[in-house]
């Protein structure tokens, strides 16, 4: 990220405001009984009314097209009459390094799905976007005439693309018995073990509430993953009333267990309940099917994901005709494992039996999985991704190690040193302990700005109007260009990234906003406020050089910036006038278009177009230059 060069960016900040009310946070479309341990911290006191947002400096030291911005903000925040919701927002040029607009910047609000941010540009500072996982067969027996004498072990290093969604679950399995059976081997007598030591701690972080475990969307996180995590209930019913329905895992597997407590009826209504209390506890289901109904079917997350990769395993070497004779078990801690803290290849530490490996299996790469987590937002491959961060950075694959690395990345990063407001504990934002600013996700996103993975970043946050994007902000200024995360978890919302404004200018925003009665209505405000950023313009200032060569100025509130703020409205410049120093040619970035570059250089469209004869719209590849007629 940083090459020791920084171009200015002036975090302008105004007075901070006062925050009333305590947020609350749950699941997506949970009920809405789930609450946050704590009310977020607030800044230092400062005017109440939110009208006085923008008033802290001189209304003449301000620009008019900024004021105007910060105004209709101000209003699209006040609009709904919320008294109680608690609002950090800001945005900020990335050409000009001045804030456009700024209320409680620094409030540490709850940040939902906004610190797969955090996860997912950490996962590439360190790991890089080629990196890929590896899952391992390995055993320590010996094979005499066909049998295997001693276990099968399946390590895993926290691959989430074990599933369907990359492909046959099935396929990394089946490979692995067609192994062994090019080895000849057709018995084992030992056992088919999961081990998912390679992460340590619990599979739930702190912060995720009990509501959680009867979602798909919460599954724990192991080292061996399969399916996601998640496996299908079906329920059918029984041939006679009266009797147990039948009750199927998919995929099988020793998960979890199941408790069947419900019925067949000969006729009425079906209330079939699939619950379980404990996340480490069965899946108890109750109630009662009709005869003549079709199954139902739900989707449970898996308490030991490692049993269930390792049944899977069973199942397809059985398949295959390879007879087991031992049983399926997981392990989950590094004392247990025969692979953790071992040599392979090798006599073992403690003077085992050599640890062989048979085969590996190797996932997509990094990008890949880091483009799902952004755009569908998912969890357990966001908390996969942290784990491993921490395993690879910290030594410590858990969510403890993950933050550490987190927060060293960016120290490393940022001039200013650790970012403020920021507390992470997990990595897909369920937890309703995570804290972070507006200003945090501001400092993270300038500083993926200037990176070397910037373009891989970018690659990951969805679209505003794009088909599997964000499909929001539909024939607004910001369709087709603005990209951002966003963050819904109960009474929760946040979307923070990036939109070119209409003169050209790159803006970073960030806006969360906590304790709000209707997270539908609070994402309408900020597609506002995102719409709103789009449209933004404002004229050149003459004479002015955006420098890319001075280092990060302080983050700490000021007035005015040199830049943005000129005692007198400059004047505007002509889009035939260009300016002193135009450059001769221009590096496309990520959402440039043609208009955007010629507002930017004083340009018109067609004077552009002139000098790069053929170069159509759909062409402008970001890393490429064009020419800028003189």
């Amino acid at each position: 990220m940083k090459s020791g060069i920084r171009r200015p960016l002036i975090l302008t900040v105004l007075t901070g405001l006062a925050v009333a009310g305590a947020a609350t946070a749950g699941p997506p479309d949970a009920p809405a009984d789930v609450v946050l341990a704590d009310a977020p911290t607030q800044e230092a006191s400062g005017p109440a009314d939110l009208g006085q947002a923008v008033a802290a400096a001189p209304a003449a030291s301000v620009a008019p097209a900024v004021a105007s911005l910060r105004s209709e903000i101000d209003g699209l925040i006040r609009e709904p009459g919320w008294r109680d919701a608690a609002w950090s927002v800001m945005a900020v040029s990335l050409e000009r390094g001045d804030t456009l607009y700024a209320h409680n910047p620094g409030v540490a609000l709850a940040t939902a799905s906004n610190m797969k941010l955090f996860t997912t540009a950490a996962a590439l500072y360190y790991l890089g976007p080629d990196f890929r996982y590896g899952t391992f067969l390995m055993t320590d027996g010996v094979v005499e005439n066909g049998v295997l004498n001693g276990d099968l072990v399946l390590y895993g290093t926290g691959d989430p693309t074990l599933a369907d969604r990359f492909g046959s679950r099935r396929a990394v399995w089946q490979a692995f018995a067609d192994t062994l059976l090019a080895l000849g081997i057709t018995r084992v007598t030992g056992d088919i073990v999961g081990d998912a030591s390679y992460f340590e701690g619990p599979g739930t972080p702190e912060g995720w509430q009990t509501s959680y475990m009867n979602a798909s969307y919460a599954a724990p996180s192991s080292a061996l993953s399969y399916a996601e995590n998640v496996a299908t209930i079906q329920v059918k019913p029984a041939a006679q009333a009266g009797w147990r329905p039948e009750v199927t895992l998919v995929p099988g597997g020793e998960g979890f267990g199941v408790v069947n407590n419900a019925t067949t009826v000969a006729s009425g209504r079906t209330t079939i309940r699939i619950r379980r209390s404990a996340y480490d506890g069965p899946v108890v289901v109750s109630g009662q099917i009709a005869r003549n109904a079709s199954p139902v079917v739900r989707a449970v997350v898996v308490s030991d994901p490692e049993r269930l990769a390792a049944a899977a395993f069973r199942y397809e070497l059985e398949e295959r005709g390879i007879t087991v004779d031992g049983s399926v078990r997981g392990v989950t801690s590094a004392d247990e494992s025969p692979v953790t803290g071992r040599s392979v290849f090798a006599p073992g530490f403690r003077e085992e039996t050599p640890l062989r490996v048979l085969a590996v299996h190797t996932s997509p790469p990094l990008i890949e999985i880091l483009h799902i987590i952004n755009h569908r937002s998912h969890n357990m491959m966001a908390e996969q991704t942290l784990r491993t961060v921490g395993r690879v950075v910290a030594g410590s694959g858990s969510v403890e190690g993950g933050a550490r690395a987190v927060q060293a990345m960016l120290e490393r990063e940022l001039d200013q040193g650790s970012i403020d407001q920021l507390s992470i504990y997990d990595g897909s934002g369920l937890s309703v302990l995570n804290r972070a600013s507006a200003r945090s996700f501001i400092q993270l996103l300038d500083a993926m700005a200037d990176s070397p993975m910037w373009q891989a970043f970018w690659s990951t946050l969805p679209e505003a109007g794009a088909p599997g994007g964000l499909r929001r902000m539909y024939r607004t200024a910001a369709e087709g260009n603005l990209r951002a995360k966003t963050g819904t978890i109960n009474n929760v919302s946040a979307l923070s990234g990036y939109v070119r404004a209409a003169n050209g200018e790159r803006i970073a925003f960030s806006i969360i906003a906590n304790n709000v009665p209707s997270t539908w209505r609070a994402k309408r405000i900020e597609d506002g406020i995102g719409a709103r950023l789009a449209a933004f313009d404002r004229p050149a200032v003459i004479g002015e050089t955006v420098s890319r060569e001075q280092p990060m100025q302080s983050a700490e509130p000021q007035v005015t910036t040199p830049t943005d703020v000129p005692q007198a409205a400059p004047p505007t410049v002509p889009e035939t006038s260009p300016p002193t120093d135009r450059p001769a040619m221009h590096t496309i970035q990520p959402g440039d278009t043609f208009e955007g570059i010629a507002k930017k250089y004083g340009l018109t469209v067609r004077a552009l177009r002139a000098a790069n004869p053929g170069l159509e719209p759909r062409r402008l590849i970001p890393g490429k230059t064009i020419r800028l007629p003189q």
